[in-house]
C-alpha cells in the first residue's frame, strides 16, 4: 500500500526537529526527490534513538527486530500505523532500493544499546560506515539512481568525517548515560581515564584524545574534498551535511570550549551559508 502524504509529511517534521541540519540540506535536493530523502533521515533517526528510549538493551534489540521485520516481512508488520514506516517502504519500492543497506543500518546500531567502548580505530570506521556512509550512499540513490556504481570513496570518507563530528557534539548526551564512542585504542595511548569521561571532567588527558579526535576527523574531510568534486553535479546534494563539520571542529577547536558541557548549536544562518557556499564551491 503506498505511504500517504501525511506520512512523508510526518518525517519532514520529525526531520525538521530533531536532525536539523539534514533538513536544511534537503532544500539543495530537487524537489521530486525531497519527501524521499526526509523517509531515510527519519527511519535513520528512529534507529538512531533506541537507546534513548528504552530502559534496557533487551527492549532495543526487540526494537530492531521490529523494524528488521518491516523490511524482510512487510506483510506481518503492523507499517500502515508507522508513518516512517510507511513511507519508508514506498521510497524503497520506489527507487529499488537495497533492503540489505538499511539491515546493516541496524546492524551496526545494535553497539548504541551497550556501554563498552569500541576496541580501536578501525571498529569505529566500520561503524561509522555502516551507519553514516551507508545513509549517504541510501540518499545518493534517490537523488542520483542512474549512477549507482559511482562515489569514488565520497560517501565512505564523507559519512566517517559527519559521524566523528556528531558523536563529539554528543558528547555531553552519551557521557551523561555512560556511553563512550571514543575507541579504547586512543585511551591507552593517550592514558585517559574512561571514569574521567562517565564524570564528565575534562583532564588534558581527556582534552589530547578529543583533539586526536578531531584530526581523524579532518583526514577524512580532506580525502572527501578532493573527491566531491569528481562526482556528476546533481550528485553532490546529498552530501551537504558533510560542509557543516568544520563549522562545528573549529569551535571544538576554541580553548574555552567545555566537550562535557551544553552540545555546540550553531546559529541557523550560519548553516544555511556553509550550506549554500558548498554548493557552488562544490561544481568549479
Amino acid at each position: 500500500m503506498p505511504a500517504r502524504s501525511e506520512d512523508y509529511a510526518y518525517c519532514e517534521t520529525m526531520l525538521r526537529r530533531d536532525d536539523s541540519d539534514r533538513w536544511l540540506a534537503t532544500f539543495f535536493v530537487p524537489e521530486a526527490f525531497r519527501r524521499h530523502v526526509y523517509a531515510l533521515y527519519a527511519f535513520n533517526l528512529e534507529i538512531a534513538r533506541v537507546r534513548e528510549i528504552v530502559s534496557e538493551p533487551l527492549l532495543g534489540e526487540i526494537r530492531y527486530q521490529w523494524w528488521r521485520d518491516v523490511l524482510e516481512k512487510p506483510e506481518t508488520s503492523d507499517v500502515v500505523s508507522n508513518p516512517v514506516a510507511a513511507a519508508l517502504l514506498d521510497t524503497i519500492e520506489h527507487f529499488t532500493l537495497p533492503k540489505d543497506s538499511f539491515l546493516r543500518l541496524i546492524d551496526a546500531r545494535v553497539f548504541d544499546l551497550y556501554d563498552e567502548p569500541m576496541e580501536d580505530i578501525a571498529a569505529f570506521e566500520a561503524y561509522a560506515a555502516a551507519t553514516t556512509s551507508n545513509l549517504f550512499r541510501l540518499v545518493r540513490l534517490v537523488v542520483d539512481p542512474e549512477d549507482i556504481g559511482g562515489g569514488l570513496g565520497v560517501a565512505e570518507h564523507g559519512g566517517i568525517a559527519y559521524a566523528v563530528t556528531g558523536l563529539l557534539r554528543a558528547l555531553p548526551w552519551h557521557s551523561a548515560r555512560g556511553q563512550l564512542y571514543v575507541p579504547r585504542e586512543l585511551l591507552k595511548r593517550f592514558g585517559a581515564d574512561r571514569t574521567d569521561f562517565a564524570l564528565g571532567r575534562t583532564t588534558p588527558e581527556i582534552c589530547a584524545v578529543l583533539a586526536e579526535m578531531r584530526n581523524f576527523s579532518r583526514n577524512h574531510l580532506e580525502v572527501f574534498a578532493t573527491r566531491i568534486a569528481g562526482l556528476p553535479e546533481g550528485s553532490q546534494a546529498p552530501f551537504l551535511p558533510v560542509a557543516l563539520c568544520e563549522l562545528y571542529l573549529k569551535e571544538m577547536d576554541k580553548r574555552r570550549y567545555d566537550p562535557f558541557k551544553t552540545p555546540i548549536v550553531l546559529p541557523q544562518w550560519r548553516r544555511q551559508w556553509a550550506l549554500w557556499r558548498a554548493s557552488l564551491n562544490w561544481r568549479s
